[in-house]
């Protein structure tokens, strides 16, 4: 099914968006920095505009100090609002005389609120000096021009539109703490965490549990009393945006930094309730010998020098007794040979996966490659899909965003999430203007049914017999009258080199094993 849409204009908000972005850009052109070095102190100023006008609002609930009443910090926290000292409200930070170390000052005062409000310890950057004291004085101005009167989850959209844009300049770093919020949000459309403990042990900057919250919110609940928030990332600098991009949507969470492969921080197996997360592919040198007898790996370690195996059992372990996953994966690994295979044989023949959807190129800042989201739900048993897996394939349904990127239209995101609902037997939803499409597609039917080209619900025997692959291609098959297209040809060929990537790796391996092997053999003999 062929469903595109070109770019659309903009709305007030992604111009204020964009207005921002402008300014402080062109700052940043005359600043040399590094996007490393320059993204902390945007976003921390982001924060900062967002807490100063939490703490203006409560201000005015509070009231002034009367007689031996004074006003503190724990007024503020009991409203759940950070408390802001003077010297790091953006009056006196505005008023900085240019001639002074301003850059030490916001440091300070960056410092003195993380003093009056422990949970941000060591969160807010203090990195201000780099700056020259016109372009940190210009900065500010930038940031103190978002209005008072916008809600929270405006300063979120900034935040999260400022993410982006930073992580399109960090190139492949820049994919590591950065997933595009149209992947995240049809994972969480599918995975739909309505309550309960959520856990993503590749966080980066915590996108997933932003846009589980929104969730929550859109329907008509409230994140904060409804879900909890796990997380665990590598690198130091990393989970401090995780953590800020929490604050800066008025959330709070426990997000570790380790490293996922040796450090189970969370002691995850079976806890969560829901497992989301977006991790690197195809890591090779991994250390399998500190992974022996750990139980987050029960179907076996892979043979193959790729971390794609343990990604995927330690999320399925992670569950509990009725718990959902959702994640992004490398094509290859769907249908991944010899011990991969195995694996995942054995990860079917539970009955846990639930559904494959299949993503087109470009949707990632990084890599054009394509990829595939798993979804996994150890409650279908005893369920009517309970010997099916739900196929889908969604590369040809996207919105144009330029020549190097794309996404999913809110119809888009609707349509997609609401061909899972129909198999699992589940209300739909048409607040996005799907309907459209949907009766196109489904007519008015009233019962799941498969659509050539779209959606396929195959059995367990189906599936062993096209040797346990999960790649919805094999199953969905094309709608009638289509024909392989230039861009079909184009990802076809760039997975294709992927899976040889793969298993040229696997024949290195290989080869070092023999060769060791018959050095054995030669020295005992």
């Amino acid at each position: 099914m062929h469903w595109t849409e070109p770019a659309s204009s903009d709305d007030s908000h992604a111009e204020l968006e964009k207005r921002l972005w402008d300014a402080a850009n062109s700052l940043w052109a005359n600043a040399a920095l590094k996007p490393s070095e320059f993204s902390p102190i945007v976003l921390g100023l982001i924060f900062l505009r967002y807490a100063e006008t939490r703490f203006a609002a409560a201000a005015e609930e509070i009231g002034p100090a009367t007689g031996r009443r004074k006003i503190g910090p724990k007024d503020y926290h009991a409203k759940g609002v950070l408390y802001l000292p003077e010297e790091a409200r953006f009056p006196h930070l505005l008023q900085l005389p240019e001639g002074s170390a301003m850059g030490k000052a916001v440091n300070d005062a960056m410092r003195a609120v993380e003093k009056e409000n422990p949970d941000l310890a060591d969160v807010l950057p203090k990195t201000f000096q780099v700056l020259e004291n016109r372009t940190l004085a210009e900065l500010l101005k930038v940031m103190a021009s978002i209005p008072m009167d916008k809600e929270g989850d405006t300063f979120g959209l900034i935040y999260e539109y400022f993410l982006g844009k930073f992580a399109m300049s960090e190139g492949q770093k820049g994919g590591e703490f950065y997933t595009p919020t149209s992947i995240v949000r049809l994972i969480v459309d599918i995975l739909e965490p309505y309550h309960g403990r959520i856990y993503d042990p590749a966080c980066g900057s915590g996108g997933m549990f932003v846009q589980s919250a929104r969730f929550v919110e859109e329907h008509h609940k409230n994140p904060t009393a409804e879900i909890s928030v796990h997380g665990q990332e590598r690198v130091t600098d990393t989970s401090r945006l995780a953590r800020l991009n929490l604050a800066v949507h008025g959330l709070s969470g426990d997000i570790r930094q380790g490293n996922t492969y040796y450090e189970d921080l969370h002691d995850s197996v079976g806890r969560f309730d829901f497992v989301l997360a977006n991790p690197p592919f195809n890591v090779s040198k991994i250390d399998k010998d500190r992974l022996a007898d750990d139980p987050r790996y029960p179907f076996g370690l892979p043979r193959t020098d790729n971390g794609n195996y343990l990604w995927i059992q330690h999320f399925h372990s992670a569950l509990s007794a009725k718990g959902r996953a959702g994640f992004v994966m490398a094509n290859s690994a769907a249908d991944a040979r010899a011990s991969e295979q195995d694996i995942r044989e054995k990860l079917i023949r539970s009955g846990d996966v639930d559904v494959m959807v299949s993503i087109g190129s470009n949707f990632f800042f990084t890599v054009t490659l394509p990829c595939t989201l798993w979804f996994l739900d150890k409650g279908k048993t005893g369920t009517p899909r309970e010997d099916t897996v739900l196929f889908l394939d969604a590369r040809h349904v996207f919105r144009q965003i330029d020549r190097a990127h794309r996404d999913f239209t809110p119809a888009q995101h609707e349509f997609l999430a609401n061909v899972v609902r129909f198999y699992r037997g589940e209300d739909l939803e048409f607040h996005h203007g799907s309907d459209e499409k949907w009766a196109e597609v489904f007519g008015d039917a009233s019962e799941y049914q498969d659509v050539p080209g779209l959606c396929k619900a195959a059995t367990r025997a189906e599936i062993e017999a096209q040797g346990w692959s999960l790649n919805p291609g094999r199953y969905v098959g094309v709608a009638k009258g289509e024909e392989l297209s230039d861009e079909d040809f184009k990802e076809q060929l760039e997975t294709l080199n992927e899976e040889l990537e793969v298993l040229n790796a696997e024949a290195r391996e290989l080869e070092e094993r023999i060769a060791e092997n018959v050095t054995e053999i030669l020295e005992t003999a």
